[in-house]
């Protein structure tokens, strides 16, 4: 062996030592997290009372993860790489948690956990702890923008960080037990989606640690070639390391990303050639546990289902376990880490990048340093003229769809649109008269709208849309996501946690502001008529309602110039979630431009012109929150002019639905003044809702009238059917609404019994003429506003 490769192989066996002190480190600070109190160094005999009265916390998959995230800073350092860390086993926090103390960014933004002995015992005692931090990888750790409390989600989130982030390359651990879950399983197709050229890299490392919490996973019982041949199905070059020597691994897992990295470049450097690349990605197999006590009480625990979580418990009555706790720590020769102060060897130390290379400090994981404003066409240029109330028709998302474009055409490499194969449908198709579907598998003659590069994003699963826009906003980008309203219900679940994410990173001062996430949800519970029941459910914004008010925004234009002004209003918000329903059928418009945005701004107004009530206290509310219930509203109105001239009818409609709250429970509430105001305080109101009634009760239960409130809404009754007979199926038709004011309004029941028979003579007329004809009478399917 010549002298020079002599020389380059001593040098890097000695990196791979210092790497694997970082590495010894790194699982050392993970146990002193999950058990320790106090005696951070071991400096004394470790006793009882070092211990944490209740331990918590995932041991398993520990290792493993500070395995990769120490061999990938190697390569980020050696290369100067733009690099982030998305790590799916969540539950392994203590050991991103350590990595990131170990390269100094968590005492940056926490200087009370300092890089010394006091230090030390402040990191080990929040983990877990009242007043501490979670167990899972949350948003209160640097460099961090997914949780993983769920499984599921961390590779396309991966993906969505990638999109137009040219430079980044994204590491993203997969485990074993996540791979398991249905959006996981889909995640693997976004390399699909991502263009070489125009996007940055994800690096998927597969780490098969073989168990769950009490069962073998699927993936790790299967053998090499199986699995290679499922990774490369999937569109990848799978490269394996596996073992348990460590000396070995790291030599293994050294190899393998070098080439990693190179496939990337060559990869980057063939980025303008048409075929699909094949993207490198890592299987990773190591124990359960790695290097955590081998027995336990006689049963095997390393490698095994025990490893999971705690693997030594009862350390206060069972002094085996304390001095086997001892054993494991010590094994990590934590003296030969740590001065004695408790500061990291320099040597080791240097091993971290610098600066905002290191993964902790990405400005990419904390997006908001990154973003930039929107640049938005004034959406005033894309009204529809509206010279009478209610005698016009548009429909309310072709029209956002020109709007959007306008969007698009200005923000080429920050705005996209996700949606389940739906935007056409959704009638937002103007946005392909400026872009296509990004789309990087095979084209075919016929194909519409599809492109290496374009700013629309489908596929069809929610989940993975979902996921997608998350890990863009949270890496500095604005997106919207369009979607049938009975099927969002598929991700409830991401966004419970994108809404926690918000709310937790509203009180850390060093997370800027990201880019909302705007839910645009249409072909409605009400116009899903031709689909029939299985495609209406409204019930999303019940389940937006449980989140944290400063974070939630639910919006209900009545019409196509409100739609306008809501949607540019959510599209320019930061750190909410916004859920926008709008119908796409034709449907009467009612506001011009700026009387729309004046009315969107208020969030809740009187309408004058469809009111009968003057300058006088009216005899009856009729409120309306939808557009659909917002026609049947007018249309009863209408009714009750005809029927019952003396009768004073205020006319209210509500798109910002929060306003209804009183100001204590949303910021967006109306004082109990203004409410009562507009309300009155002893006047019935009849409500017409676009989703389930007994919301409103739930949120408007402490206004002084709520004894007078009467809801209409969706009451979970639908077919095939016509659309006037829907609404009739759940009672909230134009005719049931004026027996509801006849019933509530004090001396109408006397007076009015022979109009309230005309009603439901007319309900019955109604339902007849569907069952003879097939659609709806022409007197209600073309009603119009007749009042002008």
């Amino acid at each position: 062996m010549r002298t020079d490769e002599s020389t380059a192989l001593s040098q890097r066996d000695e990196q791979l030592e210092l790497l694997d002190a970082w590495w010894r480190a790194a699982n050392y600070l993970s146990v002193g997290q999950i058990y320790l109190l106090d005696n951070p160094l071991l400096k004394e005999p470790l006793r009882a009372e070092h211990v944490k009265p209740r331990l918590l916390g995932h041991w398993g998959t520990s290792p493993g993860l500070s395995f990769m995230y120490a061999h990938i800073n190697r390569v980020i350092k050696q290369r100067q790489m733009q690099a982030m860390f998305v790590t799916g086993p969540g539950h392994g926090a203590p050991a991103i948690v350590a990595s990131v103390y170990l390269e100094g960014k968590y005492s940056e933004v926490y200087p009370h956990i300092g890089r010394d002995e006091e230090g030390i015992r402040r990191l080990f005692r929040q983990f877990s702890f009242p007043g501490g931090i979670p167990s899972h990888v949350a948003a209160e750790t640097p460099g961090s923008i997914h949780e993983g409390g769920e499984l599921g989600y961390a590779l396309t989130h991966a993906y969505g960080a990638a999109f137009d982030n040219p430079h980044l390359t994204v590491f993203c651990a997969v485990g074993d037990g996540e791979a398991e879950t249905g959006p996981l399983s889909a995640s693997w197709h976004s390399n699909k989606f991502l263009n070489p050229k125009t996007d940055g890299a994800v690096v998927p490392i597969l780490h098969l640690n073989g168990y769950k919490i009490a069962n073998p996973t699927v993936l790790a019982r299967i053998p090499n070639e199986e699995l290679a041949d499922l990774m490369h199905g999937y569109g990848h070059k799978p490269y394996f390391v596996e073992g348990d020597d460590p000396p070995q691994m790291h030599r293994d897992m050294a190899a393998v990303l070098d080439q990693v990295v190179a496939d990337l470049a060559t990869t980057k450097e063939r980025a303008d050639e048409q075929t699909r690349p094949l993207w490198p990605m890592i299987v990773l197999r190591t124990p359960k546990g790695w290097t955590g006590p081998d027995m336990v009480d006689g049963e095997q625990v390393e490698g095994t289902f025990r490893s999971h979580q705690v693997p030594l418990s009862g350390i206060h009555s069972n002094p085996d376990h304390l001095r086997l706790l001892e054993e494991w720590l010590r094994s990590y020769r934590p003296q030969e880490l740590f001065t004695e102060s408790g500061a990291l060897r320099p040597d080791i130390a240097a091993l971290a990048p610098e600066g905002d290379l290191r993964m902790s400090a990405s400005r990419h994981a904390n997006g908001g340093v990154l973003l930039r404003e929107l640049d938005r066409p004034d959406f005033r240029d894309y009204a529809v003229p509206v010279s009478s109330p209610g005698t016009s028709r548009s429909e309310a998302t072709r029209v956002l769809g020109g709007y959007l474009a306008g969007v698009i055409e200005r923000n080429r490499d920050n705005f996209r649109i996700m949606g389940p194969d739906e935007t056409v449908s959704n009638r937002l198709g103007a946005v392909f008269d400026v872009t296509d579907r990004v789309w990087m598998a095979a084209r075919e003659p016929g194909d519409v709208h599809i492109a290496p590069q374009g700013r629309v994003m489908e596929v069809l699963s929610e989940h993975l849309c979902e996921g997608w826009l998350e890990g863009y906003l949270l890496t500095g980008r604005h997106g919207l996501f369009n979607c049938y309203e009975a099927f969002i219900h598929i991700i409830d679940s991401m966004f419970n946690q994108h809404a926690k994410w918000m709310k937790v990173t509203n009180d850390i001062p060093w997370r800027a502001p990201v880019a909302s996430l705007t839910y645009l949800l249409t072909s409605h519970v009400w116009r899903q008529d031709h689909n029939g029941f299985s495609h209406q459910d409204p019930g999303f914004i019940d389940h937006v309602v449980n989140k944290k008010s400063e974070v939630i925004r639910i919006y209900l234009p009545p019409d196509t110039n409100t739609l306008l002004s809501v949607m540019d209003h959510c599209l320019t918000s930061q750190q909410k979630v916004n859920v926008v329903v709008a119908g796409k059928q034709p449907q009467l418009n009612y506001l011009g431009i700026e009387e729309a945005d004046l009315h969107c701004r208020r969030g809740v107004g009187v309408w004058e012109w469809a009111s009968s009530d003057g300058s006088q206290e009216p005899d009856v509310v009729m409120a309306c929150a939808g557009d659909i219930p917002t026609l049947e509203t007018l249309a009863a109105t209408d009714l009750l002019r005809r029927h019952l001239p003396g009768l004073k009818v205020r006319v209210i409609n509500v798109v910002d639905l929060m306003k209804l709250q009183p100001p204590g429970e949303h910021p967006n509430g109306l004082s109990d003044a203004e409410f009562d105001g507009l309300f009155t305080t002893n006047k019935p109101i009849i409500f017409a809702y676009h989703s389930y009634p007994w919301l409103l009760h739930r949120l408007m239960y402490r206004r002084t009238n709520h004894d007078n409130l009467h809801v209409r809404g969706y009451k979970e009754e639908g077919t095939t059917t016509t659309p006037f007979d829907m609404v009739m199926l759940n009672d909230l038709d134009r005719f049931h609404l004026v027996i509801d004011v006849i019933d509530r309004v004090p001396g109408l029941p006397q007076r009015a019994a022979h109009v309230r028979q005309q009603m439901q003579d007319m309900r019955m007329k109604a339902r007849d003429y569907t069952r003879e004809h097939g659609e709806d009478m022409p007197e209600i399917a073309d009603w119009v506003w007749p009042h002008a």
